[in-house]
């Protein structure tokens, strides 16, 4: 057989692999996936090979994406065979929740913003994700950033 023919199933053959370990409790619901990178390394392909198998699982509603934490196996009573819809990216949630307090009044103009380090422990993200949250609001003109005193909320 060719390099080739053997990675065209391979994404098949580890989406069997994962389906079985889910069904037979080795990975139970709830729990996280090994991350992409130690699955590509026991399967022995590339991530892309990887993610395959992992968007077949995905929209059979076995598992589902959690953004800034990795892949969960689904509870049984949440599985279906209806395409998962994705959830937003966890830094929109935590844009969206940071921009309703502005809106609201809670963080006034001029206001400090929590710090990137705060945000990572309070919505537990990366802090990349903090970050990225944080630009989006600066990016639709809500809040800005002075060098080394923090995030603010911008004057109208």
């Amino acid at each position: 057989m060719s390099p080739r023919s053997t990675a065209w199933g391979a994404y098949a053959q580890i989406a069997n692999a994962l389906r079985e370990r889910i069904r037979t409790g080795a990975l139970s619901a709830g729990e996280l996936l090994p991350s992409e990178v130690a699955l590509a390394q026991e399967y022995g392909v590339v991530r892309n090979t990887l993610r395959r198998a992992l968007a077949q699982l995905e929209q059979e509603g076995l598992i589902e994406s959690l953004p800034g934490r990795g892949r969960m196996v689904r509870p049984p009573e949440q599985r279906s065979t209806a395409p998962v819809q994705p959830k937003p990216a966890r830094y929109r949630e935590i844009a969206a929740e940071l921009r309703a307090a502005i809106e609201r009044g809670d963080l006034s103009e001029g206001a400090a913003l929590p710090s990137e380090a705060a945000l990572t422990t309070q919505y537990g993200v990366s802090r990349g994700t903090a970050r990225q949250a944080l630009a989006d609001l600066s990016g639709a003109g809500l809040v800005e950033s002075v060098q080394g005193k923090g995030w603010f909320v911008r004057s109208r």
